[in-house]
C-alpha cells in the first residue's frame, strides 16, 4: 500500500464538508515572532525497529534518548559556540540539547556464519550529540555536533543477540565480520519552515519543508523533504522526533494555544549521499563494505498526540534501497517516540 494514501483519504474526507459550506479559510503566514519563554525542558525517547513489519534486516534497531533545555542561558562552552554560529542560526528562542543513541545494522541473511560479502555488513554504532536550536515561530534551526564509535566496542552483537535470547528468537551468526572499531564524528545543520495553509472546522493544515546537510566521517550527505499535517495545536512542535539521518522534527514541544493537541501527517525525504561508513566500510582499515546508492528516499506517515506535558508519536517508514545489490526492495520499519516536559 502507498504509505501516503491513508493520509490523503483522511485529508479529503476532512476537507469535503468545509468545501461544501465555504468554511475553508486560507492562512496568511504571519511575521516571525519567537515563542514565549519556556521554563520546562523535554526528555525524549525514540525507538525504531523493523519487527512490526515482520523483518529483521538492514537497519534493524535504533534507540535514542534526548534532552532539550528550557529556553534559558547556555553553559559556558555552548555559549561560546552559539556566538560563533549566530550568523547561521538566526534569531529565535534558544535551547541546547544532548542525546545518546545506539543503532544496529545487519545483512538480510543473519543465519550465515560467514555473511555474503555482497550484502550489507554487520555494524553497531554508539554515539552522542550536543546541539543548539533556535525557534522563531515560523522556522526551526538546528546545529548538531556528533561523536561516536563504530565496531565491536559499540556492543551491537551483545545488544541484538541478548535481546533475541530474551524473546526466544534466533541469534544473528555473522557478527564476527562486523565493521572494525573506529571513532566517528560529524556535524549536522538543518532548518524546518512552518507554512500554515488552511483552517477549517476547528482544524489546521500546514506544511513543514526541511533542508539538512551533514558532514563527517560517519556520514556526508544533503537532503530535502517535508511533511504535510492536519490537526489541532500544531504550533506546539515542528513534527515528531526521529533518529537521524531520517527527517527529524523537534525533540521538544511547547503547547501554546491549547493543552491537548494532535495531528496526522505524511511526508517524503530525499537524501544525496557522498559517504556512509555503515555501508562503505571503515575509513582507515580493511573491512566488509558495499557500494552505497547516491540517492535514497523515505516516505512516511503517522500520528502524534500531546496532552498534560506528554507527546506520543508513531511513524511508519518506507525506505528505498541503500546499496547496489540490496535484496528485498523497500525496507519498512516503525518509529515510536515519547517526549516528557519537566
Amino acid at each position: 500500500m502507498n504509505p501516503i494514501k491513508p493520509f490523503l483519504v483522511m485529508l479529503i474526507l476532512g476537507l469535503a464538508p468545509g468545501l461544501a459550506k465555504g468554511q475553508i479559510i486560507p492562512v496568511v503566514p504571519a511575521a516571525p515572532t519567537s515563542p514565549p519563554a519556556d521554563f520546562r525542558g523535554s526528555l525524549s525517547l525514540s525507538v525504531e525497529n523493523d519487527v512490526l513489519n515482520g523483518t529483521d534486516r538492514y537497519y534493524t534497531n535504533g534507540v535514542q534518548l534526548s534532552w532539550y533545555s528550557p529556553s534559558a542561558d547556555l553553559p559556558m562552552p555552548l555559549d561560546w559556540l552559539d556566538r560563533q554560529m549566530d550568523f547561521l542560526l538566526g534569531r529565535g528562542q534558544l535551547r541546547w540539547g544532548a542525546a545518546i543513541g545506539h543503532s544496529i545494522f545487519t545483512p538480510q541473511d543473519t543465519e550465515r556464519r560467514n555473511p555474503d560479502p555482497r550484502d550489507r555488513p554487520y555494524a553497531g554504532m554508539l554515539y552522542g550529540t550536543v546541539s543548539l536550536a533556535r525557534d522563531n515561530g515560523t522556522s526551526f534551526t538546528l546545529f548538531e555536533l556528533q561523536a561516536g564509535l563504530v565496531g565491536p566496542s559499540a556492543l551491537g552483537r551483545q545488544v541484538q543477540n541478548n535481546f533475541h535470547d530474551l524473546i526466544s528468537e534466533n541469534q544473528s551468526n555473522g557478527w564476527r565480520y562486523q565493521l572494525r572499531d573506529e571513532f566517528v564524528f560529524g556535524a549536522v545543520f538543518s532548518r524546518t519552515w512552518r507554512l500554515p495553509l488552511l483552517q477549517f472546522a476547528g482544524l489546521q493544515v500546514e506544511a513543514l519543508p526541511t533542508a539538512t546537510a551533514a558532514l563527517g566521517t560517519n556520514q556526508t550527505m544533503a537532503s530535502v523533504g517535508g511533511i504535510l499535517r492536519i490537526g489541532q495545536g500544531l504550533d506546539a512542535d515542528f513534527g515528531p522526533a526521529r533518529i537521524r539521518p531520517a527527517l527529524s522534527g523537534s525533540a521538544f514541544f511547547q503547547p501554546r494555544t491549547r493543552e491537548f493537541g494532535w495531528y496526522v501527517f505524511a511526508g517524503v525525504e530525499g537524501r544525496a549521499i557522498a559517504r556512509d561508513i555503515l555501508l562503505d566500510g571503515n575509513t582507515y582499515r580493511e573491512s566488509r563494505s558495499v557500494d552505497h546508492r547516491p540517492l535514497v528516499g523515505d516516505a512516511m506517515y503517522g500520528i502524534a498526540l500531546m496532552y498534560a506535558g506528554v507527546r506520543l508519536s508513531y511513524t511508519q517508514v518506507a525506505r528505498t534501497e541503500e546499496f547496489y545489490g540490496q535484496r528485498g526492495g523497500v525496507q519498512r520499519f516503525a518509529s515510536l517516540n515519547t517526549t516528557f516536559r519537566f
